[in-house]
């Protein structure tokens, strides 16, 4: 088990930053207009000073390990806190909400997703990126060579514990139905459904070999059979008008 100083050293990598890279070409915000984001459980604020160039950003994270060692080239307002915080916020306020491996983590993920989708406006955009079940069996099986863990989470066994705490994964179906009445799916993509399939890390840092591997992982994440396999989906939704 790493710590949150590991973490972030590993989002420093290729591996690291291609996730990333990924993130903002399928949920695609233009530039031309500056439009409010909130992005909740922002972590190192990776995504958050990203945006921060061109956008209004709210970086919402309540640990301190983690925004002590954020990312902060651009002018973003960093809280250090949680969904007490989305609860003081006036429902309709930004235009996209950012959610990123974080409901894994939450006590409540109704409570939270409710202030998420309370506090966007109508026919603003949730991004929503989960781990997949499914995409856990390739990397323990294949870049870990460890068939018996594989087989563990084949076996339904899917809560893990972390250096972050207890991770409970759970289902697109479930997530999109349950959030039914106020948002529709627009978009549902992979990330990570190759590239993290390979142990021979020093091809990684070629130029060569990151910009092919994410022109390669971008045609196949918006590929329904390798969504499927993919470590984490990426899910966009859009809030209904009344």
């Amino acid at each position: 088990m790493g710590t949150i100083k590991d973490y972030r050293n590993m989002v420093e990598q290729p591996w690291g930053r291609m996730f990333y890279d990924l993130i903002y070409r399928q949920l695609d915000i233009s530039n031309d207009k500056k439009v409010k984001i909130l992005d909740f459980g922002a972590g190192f604020c990776i995504t958050s000073n990203h945006y921060a160039k061109y956008h209004d950003v709210t970086a919402v994270e309540p640990n301190e390990e983690m925004y002590s060692l954020r990312v902060k080239d651009n002018d973003y307002t960093l809280v250090s806190q949680g969904i007490e915080y989305l609860q003081t916020i006036p429902e309709n306020t930004y235009d996209y909400v950012i959610c990123h491996n974080v409901l894994e983590y939450v006590e409540s993920v109704d409570e939270v997703l409710n202030e998420l989708v309370r506090v966007l406006k109508p026919g603003g955009r949730l991004s929503i990126v989960k781990h997949n079940e499914l995409g856990k069996v390739l990397a323990y099986a294949v870049l870990n060579d460890k068939p018996q863990a594989a087989l563990h989470v084949l076996n339904d066994n899917s809560d893990e514990g972390t250096v972050f705490g207890n991770r409970h994964l759970y289902n697109n179906d479930h997530l999109v139905n349950s959030l039914a009445d106020a948002m529709k799916l627009v978009d549902a993509y992979g990330i990570r459904s190759l590239f993290g399939l390979s142990s021979n890390n020093e091809i990684k840092f070629t130029d060569e070999w990151y910009q092919s591997m994410l022109e390669l992982e971008t045609k196949a994440d918006a590929m329904d059979e390798f969504k499927k396999i993919a470590f984490y989906n990426h899910l966009i939704l859009e809030k209904k008008y009344n």
